[in-house]
C-alpha cells in the first residue's frame, strides 16, 4: 500500500519547456517507498555493498500529456552511515538520482544541492532534496518511482562518486493522474533540471603523463664496478642500482597519480640475489591520523634482457602511527631473484600495490597502481640456477655462481621534488571514500529493527 501525504504548499505554475506558456498545476503530493540498493564505490574502494533506503517522492496529483512537471526525491532514511574514519565536511555531499514514470512515461534526472551539515563519524549520511522536471508523454495513472542514484563527496583532495542501483523491483511512488490531450506526441522525458558537475570521478585518467618514462637507467653497460669476476666465493657481491623516475596511474583513487624515483639494489647470495627497492621518502603530509600497520607496499620488478617475468618485492607495514600532517613514506621492499637464464638481465620497477588497513583484523583495501612510465634501475650479469625462474618470489636458496652489475647508487630522499606526490591521498582518499564512505547495516539487523 502506498502512503500519501498532502503538502502544505501548492505549485503556482509550470512553464512548458521552450514555450513560455504557464499551465495550472495541481497541489503537490508525496509518497514514500523503501527499497534495497547495491552501491559500487569508486575505483579501488573495495567491493560493492548493499543497504536499504527510504525515499519520499513528490509530484503533482494531476497533469496533462505534454506537461513538464516538478518532481523531487527526498532521502528519508539513508542506506548508510558515515564511517568512524573521519568527519564529512559541511556542504560536500551532492546527490543525483533518476526517477522513472511507469508504462514508459519518461524519465527525469533530479539533482540536489551540495548542501549538508557536517556529518560526524558513524552518523547517518545526510543528502539534500533532489529536484528536477518530468515531461509527461502518456495518459493514465502514472507512478513516479525512484531508481538509480549517485552520491558525490568532495574533499580538499578530490571528488569521489559512489553509484547505487535498486536490487529488484521498486514498488510505490508518487501517482500522477495524467489526462489526454496537449502534445501527446512528445517523447522527451529525460530533461535534467540541474547541473551534474559533481559526478566527475576526481580525474581518474591521470598519471598517464609519462614524465618519468625516461629509460636512462638502461644505459648501464660499461660502468661495472668490481669487474666481471665469476669465482664462486670472490668478486662483487653488492650491486647498487640507479634511481629512475616512475609514473604511476592509480585511477580515480589517486586523482593526480604518483611520481617517485625508485632504486633497485641487489646483494649476491650464492647464485641468488637479495633485492631491496627504495622509493622517495615522504614529501607529503598525511591528511589524517593513520594507525600502525595501515600501509603495506609491494611492487613487481620486471625482468628483461636474457631473463623474463617478474619478481615480487614486499615491504612491512608502517611500524608506528602516522600523525595527521606528518610525512608519509613507503617502507623499503625486499625479495629474492633466482636467475632462470644466463646473461645480462635488466630490472625495471613495474606495478605498485598498497594495502590499506585502518583497523586490525579488517580486510585490507588494495590500491593497484600501473606504471605508465619507468626505466631500468639495475643490470645484472647472471648465471642460471637450478630451479631458477624469472617469476619466482621464493626466499633465498643455495647456489654457486657469481655476477657483475652496473649502475651507481642514487639518493632517493625527500629532497627529490617528484617524491610520492599523492601517497597521502592513498592513505586517506581510498579508505575514506571507497567502500568506507558507505557502511551498510546488515539485512538481518535491518529486519530486526523494523
Amino acid at each position: 500500500m502506498k502512503t500519501q501525504r498532502r503538502a502544505s504548499a501548492a505549485l503556482v505554475a509550470l512553464l512548458l519547456s521552450g514555450a513560455g506558456v504557464a499551465v495550472a498545476a495541481s497541489p503537490a503530493q508525496a509518497a514514500e517507498t523503501t527499497f534495497k540498493v547495491r552501491c559500487v564505490p569508486p575505483a579501488g574502494g573495495g567491493d560493492p555493498v548493499e543497504g536499504e533506503t527510504t525515499a519520499r517522492i513528490t509530484a503533482p496529483a494531476t497533469a496533462k500529456v505534454g506537461d513538464e512537471v516538478d518532481v523531487s526525491w527526498e532521502t528519508v532514511k539513508p542506506a548508510s552511515n558515515n564511517t568512524d574514519l573521519m568527519v564529512i565536511p559541511k556542504d560536500s555531499v551532492q546527490p543525483t538520482g533518476w526517477l522513472t514514470a511507469s508504462d514508459g512515461g519518461g524519465e527525469a534526472k533530479v539533482v540536489g544541492e551540495k548542501k549538508n551539515p557536517e556529518i560526524p563519524k558513524k552518523a547517518p549520511m545526510v543528502m539534500s532534496v533532489m529536484k528536477g522536471k518530468l515531461k509527461l508523454t502518456k495518459a493514465g495513472k502514472i507512478t513516479v518511482t525512484p531508481g538509480k542514484y549517485e552520491v558525490a563527496v568532495t574533499f580538499p583532495f578530490g571528488t569521489f562518486v559512489t553509484k547505487c542501483a535498486p536490487v529488484g523491483e521498486v514498488k510505490g511512488g508518487a501517482v500522477i493522474d495524467v489526462s489526454g490531450g496537449g502534445t501527446g506526441g512528445t517523447t522527451g522525458g529525460s530533461t535534467t533540471g540541474g547541473t551534474t558537475g559533481s559526478t566527475t570521478t576526481g580525474g581518474s585518467t591521470t598519471g598517464s603523463t609519462t614524465g618519468g618514462s625516461t629509460t636512462g637507467g638502461s644505459t648501464s653497460g660499461g660502468s661495472t664496478s668490481g669487474g666481471s669476476t665469476t669465482g664462486g666465493s670472490g668478486g662483487q657481491t653488492d650491486f647498487p642500482g640507479k634511481a629512475v623516475d616512475v609514473t604511476y596511474d592509480c585511477g580515480a583513487v589517486v586523482p593526480n597519480g604518483i611520481k617517485t624515483p625508485v632504486t633497485i639494489s641487489a646483494k649476491k647470495n650464492g647464485g641468488d640475489y637479495a633485492l631491496t627497492v627504495k622509493t622517495a621518502k615522504g614529501a607529503m603530509a598525511s591528511p589524517m591520523q593513520l594507525p600502525a600497520g595501515a600501509l603495506k607496499p609491494s611492487m613487481d620488478i620486471k625482468l628483461g634482457g636474457a631473463d623474463s617475468g617478474t619478481v615480487k618485492v614486499t615491504g612491512p607495514a608502517n611500524a608506528e602511527p602516522i600523525p595527521s600532517g606528518a610525512p608519509v613514506s613507503l617502507t623499503d621492499m625486499t625479495g629474492t631473484y633466482k636467475p632462470g637464464k644466463s646473461g645480462k638481465v635488466t630490472l625495471t620497477p613495474d606495478q605498485l600495490s598498497i594495502d590499506v588497513t585502518m583497523t586490525p583484523g579488517s580486510t585490507p583495501i588494495n590500491v593497484p597502481c600501473k606504471a605508465t612510465g619507468s626505466g631500468v634501475s639495475l643490470e645484472l650479469d647472471t648465471t642460471a640456477q637450478p630451479g631458477g625462474s624469472g617469476s619466482t618470489t621464493a626466499g633465498p636458496s643455495a647456489g654457486g655462481s657469481s655476477a657483475t652489475a652496473s649502475g651507481g647508487l642514487a639518493e632517493t630522499g625527500a629532497q627529490d621534488d617528484g617524491g610520492i606526490r599523492a601517497l597521502a591521498l592513498i592513505a586517506g582518499t581510498i579508505v575514506l571514500l571507497g567502500a568506507a564512505v558507505f557502511t551498510f547495516t546488515p539485512w538481518r539487523r535491518l529486519r530486526g529493527t523494523r
